[in-house]
């Protein structure tokens, strides 16, 4: 297959797991090994996937005081990037920039979808902001699981907040890779 796509923020690589299984080839773009403020583009992108620290955005964060400066200085990285390939490439298939619903939304405006994870069939909530140019995930559940599911024995919450809750799940990720291949 020679479609390329770049994983920007990384993190574990969940997100882009599916295009990695149907033959894609996928470019993590993370620390420690490649930095997004110095990454350079290469050619013949087909899409991107970007999910920036949620740490100066999101709710949770209870103590000390919000950097949007420093979080920002990443967000805007993912959005050069985007930029590039999008003029470098005429028109990307999809590019997908995600993050918790909370303080991103002052600074890059509504999403294109706004959603929760279970309703793609994973077990936990997490409302979760998307922006870009992609088609939207098939939503497959319309009421949320029981409470009780929410908490324990799902993909990726160990009953922790933060690095657990921070993988994109899997069956978020399938279903945007079946929409957006």
């Amino acid at each position: 297959m020679d479609k390329r796509i770049l994983n920007l923020c990384s993190g574990t690589g969940a997100w882009t797991r599916p295009y990695e299984e149907a033959g894609y080839e996928v470019i993590c773009v993370t620390l420690p090994d490649r930095d997004v403020r110095t990454y350079e583009v290469p050619e013949d992108v087909h899409g991107i996937v970007a999910s920036p620290p949620c740490t100066e955005f999101s709710l949770a964060k209870s103590t000390g005081s919000r950097d949007f400066r420093e979080g920002l200085e990443i967000v805007d990285a993912c959005l050069r990037i985007i930029r590039t390939c999008q003029v470098r490439e005429t028109r990307l298939a999809f590019w997908c920039l995600e993050n918790p619903r909370a303080f991103l939304r002052q600074f890059l405006g509504k999403p294109a979808l706004s959603c929760h994870y279970w309703w793609y069939g994973d077990c936990f909530d997490k409302p979760t902001d998307l922006w870009g140019y992609f088609e939207a995930p098939k939503r497959v559940y319309r009421d949320p699981p029981m409470l009780l599911q929410m908490m324990t024995g799902c993909s990726n919450w160990d009953g922790k907040a933060g690095e657990g809750r921070a993988v994109t799940p899997p069956c978020f990720t399938r279903a945007f890779f079946e929409a957006n291949p």
